[in-house]
Formats: structure tokens, sequence, C-alpha cells
């Protein structure tokens, strides 16, 4: 947040100097705006920014009120004119310690072996607090591990408790899968009700790993089974990234916020031992093919069906199957690009290559946990008589990997992707932010619908770019009017859906022939898989940044002009939306009943 851009100030005394910052907002966020940083484990500025509260559990963020005298928890405090704050008090000092003291003591004590050593908001947070002794006894606790997900992993012994998974979950992505379960000291987190994870609502986004700031919660871990497939000779292992990798991976490493790290990205996989590195921005392209097609046709031929609405978030799809099963109709049936990419590595590529698809092994590198859960959803993601895509890891498993393998990251040189599929449009990689994917349908439908290209100086729609929670206007193109609308984060879906379900109830056309829909906030540069960020926001803008600074600098920047695209149609596919890209590119979905109980699950067992 810029606090220069707040019309609305307010001006209180932090530590005995005087700032003006927005009225309303926790304390603990005024203090990080004037550069005052007071421990946190329970607060996350994305509860605050989309209007709602943490929990207020952890009991760090305690803070000196001078006026009344009193402590309390900056984290659920608002400003307000003339406040006047001390957080570095004895007393507070004093409170903070205990509090963390006693967190240290039912907590296991396996930093060395635990999936966030270095990256453990809990082990920096101690440690910038100077504990060096725990005066209680150690009591941790021993519940079994939680692991029927496709996507994620709980490990209650691990949670603090801090309810961070479950703000997330219940407000910020409405979806309500998790909850901090018991009394006394037997409080623990779970899935809903007792149930196992596949079970309850969980759309598999990650935004709980992504929020928690220890490892209660992460992702599933496939690289032992990564390993194996690269180890064994009788698989040739081909490896694909989505666009957000290349502007997250370096953070590993060091590198600022938005690092665009393309071809050390390749050379490391390479160094990795895969056998041929392309590029889901090649995927993307293809998507854009299909789905730009998919909404030209509709929108001229059949309006009545409009809104299309993307489909290349799988959580996405899963929280619109779930929660609004009647709108289902209105997504595009392109699957998404690291699918599109990897059926034809199984086909086209395999073709050329002369390589059985059988034995070909195809993992993705995606900022996104959910695709872990996509590649098994449906059986249309083995049209080829194998799995479109065989493995998903996430960038921080990357991460890991490169780390692992010893390799110096930062000072590789950069080299090329693979050909035949490697080659990408500056639309593809826009793919990876909020915006990107309506933006880059956009460039190709101008072109369907008008059989001309945008101007140069015209194929930047800045009406998609941005974070505002919706962005919607209205697009001429050369006199027709396309409606769109951007949203990310399922909160914000809901306002956008209801006003097309309102239209449908009273017989009006929806107000909206175009949406893009991610399930992250920021779109898959803010995925559930992305690097740890010490300031999500920041991190968020600079990737952004670099995402759009790689396609200010492509040679093409629309899909239908890259190259090998066209090739591949002309060889192998033939006509958007012909016979075999439907049966290669394409997908079907269905509602599913939403389980919140076990009442509700042995219901259904029954029907």
């Amino acid at each position: 947040m810029n606090i220069e851009n707040q019309i609305d100030m307010v001006n209180i005394t932090i530590n005995g100097k005087e700032v003006s910052v927005p009225k309303g907002i926790p304390i603990i966020a005024a203090a990080d705006e004037v550069g005052v940083r007071i421990p946190r484990l329970c607060y996350h500025p994305d509860f605050y920014q989309n209007g709602t509260n943490g929990s207020g559990s952890c009991g760090l963020c305690v803070v000196k009120n001078n006026t009344t005298g009193k402590i309390i928890r900056s984290c659920m405090m608002k400003t307000t004119e003339g406040m006047n704050i001390s957080t570095n008090d004895p007393q507070c000092e004093e409170a903070r310690t205990t509090a963390m003291q006693l967190i240290l003591a039912n907590h296991p004590l396996e930093c060395l072996t635990c999936v966030r050593n270095t990256r453990c908001e809990l082990q920096s947070t101690a440690a910038e607090m100077g504990i060096r002794e725990i005066p209680y006894t150690l009591s941790p606790t021993t519940y079994p591990h939680e692991e029927n997900s496709l996507s994620i992993k709980i490990d209650p012994n691990k949670c603090i408790k801090c309810a961070r998974c479950v703000v997330t979950c219940k407000v910020l992505q409405q979806v309500q899968a998790l909850e901090i379960h018991g009394t006394g000291h037997d409080v623990y987190l779970r899935p809903i009700d007792g149930l196992g994870m596949s079970e309850t609502p969980c759309i598999g986004c990650g935004q709980c790993t992504a929020h928690c700031p220890v490892a209660g919660i992460y992702e599933k871990q496939d690289l032992d089974e990564l390993y194996e497939l690269i180890n064994n000779p009788e698989y040739h292992v081909v490896v694909q990234m989505a666009p957000a990798v290349r502007v997250a991976i370096g953070e590993e490493f060091g590198l600022p916020y938005g690092t665009l790290v393309t071809g050390k990205m390749y050379h490391a996989l390479r160094l990795l031992g895969f056998d041929k590195v392309f590029d889901t921005n090649f995927g993307a392209d293809i998507t854009i093919m299909e789905e730009a097609s998919e909404f030209s046709k509709r929108f001229i031929e059949s309006p009545d069906t409009l809104p299309v609405i993307t489909s290349c978030c799988p959580s996405w799809v899963n929280w619109c199957e779930k929660f609004y099963p009647d709108l289902v109709g209105h997504l595009s049936s392109s699957k998404s690009p690291h699918q599109m990419l990897g059926v034809m590595i199984k086909t086209y590529y395999a073709d050329h290559a002369k390589i059985d698809p059988k034995k070909i092994k195809v993992v993705s590198i995606m900022p996104c946990t959910s695709k872990k859960y996509e590649i098994k959803r449906h059986p249309d993601m083995s049209v080829a008589g194998v799995p479109d895509v065989d493995l998903v890891i996430t960038t921080r498993e990357f991460g890991h990997m490169i780390r692992q393998a010893g390799i110096d990251f930062i000072n590789l040189e950069d080299q090329e992707v693979d050909q035949l599929m490697g080659e990408y449009s500056g639309a593809g990689t826009i793919f990876g932010t909020t915006g990107g994917v309506l933006e880059a349908a956009l460039r190709t439908a101008y072109y369907n619908i008008t059989k001309e290209d945008l101007p140069d100086d015209a194929i930047e729609f800045k009406e998609a770019r941005g974070f505002e929670k919706n962005k919607t206007a209205t697009i001429d193109i050369k006199g027709y009017e396309v409606r769109v609308a951007v949203v990310h984060g399922m909160m914000n879906a809901k306002k956008i859906l209801e006003e097309i379900r309102e239209a449908k109830e009273i017989g009006e056309p929806s107000p909206y022939d175009l949406i893009e829909v991610m399930a992250c906030y920021g779109g898959c540069l803010g995925g559930g898989g992305q690097p740890y960020a010490k300031n999500p926001q920041k991190a968020k803008e600079m990737r952004s940044k670099g995402i759009y600074a790689d396609d200010k600098g492509a040679k093409k920047r629309r899909s239908h002009e890259n190259p090998m695209i066209l090739k591949m149609y002309e060889e192998y596919i033939g006509a958007p939306l012909g016979e075999k890209a439907h049966h290669l590119l394409h997908t079907h979905y269905a509602p599913k009943p939403i389980i919140r109980t076990k009442a509700e699950r042995d219901a259904l067992k029954t029907q």
C-alpha cells in the first residue's frame, strides 16, 4: 500500500516519532508503512488488504498504547487520530518473549530436517527476538499427518495455531476446508470435521501453504519420484516450466523479486539431468489459439452462450464445479497450457523424435500446488493413452533441487530452450500474471474477429493490468464492444459470478463477454507453490514487472504469430477447434458435491 495515495490519513506517534498513516488500518500495518518492524506470526497483510482480520492468537505483536497505558495486539487494533504507540516498551518485550517461549515449548524442534528449514517464520522470528532458552517443559504433540490430498499435506504437530491457513481458506478463498479443532493443549489443525483432505471442499490452490508461517501445512513433495524418473535410463524425461517460475525462482538464491532468469533456468534443468527442456509458454500460445478461437466463435455466432470464462487455473475450475455448478457451461473447454504442451510432447514431439510415448515422462514445474491434482482430475488428461503430464513440482521444489545438486545458479550462463516446441510469444509469457490470459486472448481474438492484427502501439491492454480486486472494461474491437472482467482470488470472484447469475435469473444477457479468473491473488505470480516472500505484495508486483518485460522484449507478441505454433497446426493438429484439436486439447467439467461434514459424506455414499 502506498501511503501517499491514501485520501483519509491520520497522524499518530510511533516510538516518539510523529507519522501520517492511513486511517483504520491495523497498527502493525501502519508500523510496516513507516519502517518499524513488530514481530508477528498470526498476522498477514493479505488479510487487512482484503477487508478481514487475522486471529490475533500468537501474542507477539503486542504494543503499548501510551494514552491508555494498555498493552494491545497491534494486528487487531486500528489506527485513529492522535494515537501514541510504543512498540519496544519493556512490558511488550517481556510479553512477547513469554509468548514465543510458550510457542516453542509446544513445537517439535526438528528444524534441520524440516521442509521449511531456513524459510520458516517461527525460526527467523525467534532469532530476530533473540530467544536463547525455553524455560518451560517441552510438550510437542504427536498427531498423525494428513496426507490423502494430491496437492497438500498437513503436519498438525508443527502447526502453531495461528489460524492463518483457516482464515485464508474460509475468507480469502471462500472454501472452508480447514479448522483448528479441540481445546486446551489438545488443539490441532485438521481438515473440516475430521474428513480426509480430498473429501473436503479443498480446491488445492495451496494458499494455505503460502500463508502458513511454519510447516503446519505444505505442498505434497514429489522430488523422490522425480529423481527416480531422471535416473531411470528407460525413460526420456522432458521438462517444462510455467511463465511465473522464471520471475520467481531467482528469489530462492537471493536475487531481487521479479528477476527474469529464463536462460539460467534452462541451463540448470539440463544440469539436473532432463533430456529435453521445453517451455510452458509455448503451451500458453496453444491455449490462446484454442481459447481465443472458442471465444471469437461464440461472440460472433452464439452471443447468448456468453460469457466465456478462462479455465487454465485448476483451482478456479474446481471451485466453480463445487460452488457455482450452474455456471460450469461457461468455462472454456481448453486445457491449461502445461496439459496442452504435455499431450503434444506425447504425440507431436514423440512422432518427430521417434520415441514411444510410453517411454516419455513429462514433468511440469509450476507456481501452483493444484497442478498436482489437475494431472489426474479427468480421463481427458490421458488422451494419448498415457498421462499428458506425469509429475508436477512447485517452484519451491525446483529451488530445492538446484540447491541439493550444488548448482551455482546465480553464475550460470544463459542457455536457449530446445526447439520444436520452445519458442514462445509475449502473449504466452503474460499468462503468469493476473490479467495476462485475458490480454493474450484479446490479441488473438482481435485478429480472429477482424482478420487484422492489432497495431503494435495498441497491443497492450492496460485495462487488464494491475492488482485491483476486480477489473472490468469495455474493449472496442473495430466497432465490436467486448465487455471483459479480470478476477483474482475466490472472494473477489463471487461478485462477478453473482452478477452473471442475476442476469440469468431475469433473462438478461450476461454483463460480460470474456472473463479471466485466477484462484490466487496476483494470478500465478502469487501461486501456492511460489517462493515464500517477506513482502508478498512487493514480490507479486515485481514479478509482474518481470513478466511484462519479457513480453515487451519478445520478437513476436501474439500467439497466432508464433512460427512454431503455426507449423505444429499445419503439420499435425489442423485448424483450431477442429476434430483433432478437440480430441487432444480440450476437456470437460461437471458439478461436484460440497462436503463439509462426515454426515454429508456418508449420505452421499448411500445414494
